[in-house]
């Protein structure tokens, strides 16, 4: 079961007018980048209120204390105070950059999240993690904070891409494989366009919330929903530093796979449960381009990752399909193998 204030909605523009009608905010101010601001404000926006809105660049390039600091002034010209109300309409980009944005504001104003990508209404709204990236460094600044509401729609996903709906179906794909044999058998029988959203969103957001319960700050069952982001991240760093376009979701699917590698190599993952993760990840998406010489340098962003403690890398590995554990001490060597594999798989 959802909590109040997350609820999965066909109708956000209503839901949305209705909870602002029962409080008394001085301003409200809605935060859009140029794509949600052409295709999903335009879903809400008849129903809201009198309200001022403000619009970024898309794109994780984006997601950097220069933006932040446009976003402040912004507010600040607008004369926002402590009362007022930022509504964030974006993927998991924008939400995490907004939503920080207004936790520091004057130390901290409301905020609504309405999460228009699979990747963000899955996971990345969900949870209350709020950040930027530093020196190509993901999430390396933030901080945790809920947002007052949060509003899933299906229907936002219609104005989504292939590739957009592909990358967040890695996060689906990773629930599926921490925590329910049963999903991930029937969504790996199927294709990407195959696959049954609603139920899809209800699955991860009940889910992921379930884990959070338990574990706000994220000190022990939380860490597995970082499945295949150990070497996700640090693929993802290393290729948008070079300049090389990468989605998260892309990213976050070749770690699956490396980091099943390293799994069957500790003997928790079976060679055909690790055959059956590379080979539907696989048919879903292509595989991200590195050369041999750069695998030293992906790997040793691993150390930066943020669940590390002290000197050791630690990541969540797969006990087999449908559980997972946290804290698993690799070595720089170990994620080495696990990119070579990838590679060469």
């Amino acid at each position: 079961m959802l909590p109040e204030h997350i609820r999965i909605t066909t109708n956000p523009g209503l839901d949305l007018a209705q909870y602002i009608a029962s409080k008394k905010y001085s301003q409200v101010i809605v935060l859009t980048d140029n794509n949600t601001r052409e295709h999903c404000y335009p879903l809400i926006k008849d129903e809201l209120p009198s309200h001022l809105v403000l619009e970024t660049k898309a794109g994780e390039e984006y997601k950097n204390i220069e933006t932040c600091l446009s976003i402040w002034q912004q507010l600040t010209d607008a004369q926002a105070d402590r009362h007022a109300l930022l509504i964030v309409v974006g993927g998991g980009v924008l939400g995490d950059m907004g939503g920080f944005c207004a936790a520091t504001y004057k130390r901290g104003i409301d905020f609504v999240l309405i999460p228009t990508t699979l990747l963000a209404q899955a996971d990345a709204s969900i949870g209350g993690k709020l950040g930027i990236d530093f020196n190509h460094y993901k999430n390396h600044i933030g901080v945790f904070q809920q947002p007052v509401l949060t509003l899933l729609s299906s229907t936002f996903l219609k104005t989504l891409s292939t590739t957009e709906l592909r990358s967040g179906f890695a996060e689906v794909i990773k629930h599926a494989l921490i925590s329910d044999p049963e999903l991930w058998r029937e969504i790996s029988s199927k294709k990407l366009d195959q696959q049954n959203w609603d139920k899809l969103l209800q699955h991860s957001a009940e889910f992921k919330y379930s884990i959070i319960e338990q574990d706000p700050k994220e000190k022990g069952i939380r860490k597995i929903l970082n499945a295949g982001h150990t070497i996700g991240h640090a693929l993802e760093s290393y290729l948008l530093g070079e300049g090389r376009k990468v989605m998260h979701g892309e990213a976050v699917a070749a770690g699956l796979v490396a980091e099943a590698y390293l799994a069957h190599q500790r003997n928790l993952l079976s060679l055909d449960e690790l055959k059956a993760v590379q080979l539907y990840i696989e048919s879903i998406y292509s595989k991200l381009s590195f050369e041999e010489n750069e695998i030293g340098e992906i790997a040793s962003l691993t150390l930066q990752d943020k669940k590390n403690k002290g000197n050791e890398i630690l990541c969540v590995l797969l006990k087999n399909i449908g559980t997972a554990g946290w804290d698993y001490a690799v070595s720089l060597e170990d994620v080495k193998r696990a990119l070579t594999f990838y590679g060469a798989s």
